[in-house]
């Protein structure tokens, strides 16, 4: 009887690959006094794009952001600036979702966000990845 050989997931992908753009400096979200309670704000970015560390392709997708403001609300030109500081960086889609996740938190501290990544099919594959803070709100109800 043979025994298969134990598989390793992705061998050519390195430390370095999974990490790459997650400590890369980005332009800071400015942020607006708030003035009101209790609403929900919801951004749709479809234009963005990022490159792929390890093929060195570019992806492409729609970045959602929903949040409660708190204080603070996010100032969109300032946001399209830091958006469109992925263009030319490397990093999977997973790492940019919950770091502009976080990015987003630290500037602006909201009661919650969500950060909704959708990108395009690449090798007959949709992704979707999703964040959100605080992370108990992510836990959906079975």
């Amino acid at each position: 009887m043979m025994v298969p050989k134990k598989v390793r997931c992705m061998k050519e992908y390195t430390n370095q690959h999974a990490r790459s753009g997650v400590n890369t400096p980005l332009p800071k979200m400015e942020c607006f006094k708030n003035q009101f309670k209790n609403y929900e704000i919801t951004i749709s970015i479809p234009e963005y794009t990022s490159i792929c560390p390890k093929s060195g392709l570019p992806d492409f997708g729609t970045i959602t952001i929903r949040y409660i403001p708190n204080k603070w609300c996010i100032e969109l030109k300032s946001l399209k600036m830091y958006i469109l500081a992925y263009r030319n960086l490397g990093i999977f889609y997973e790492n940019a979702v919950n770091r502009i996740l976080k990015d987003f938190v630290k500037a602006s501290k909201p009661i919650r966000a969500t950060i909704i990544g959708e990108f395009n099919v690449r090798g007959g594959m949709r992704s979707v990845i999703e964040a959100t803070y605080p992370p108990q709100a992510h836990q959906k109800k079975r």
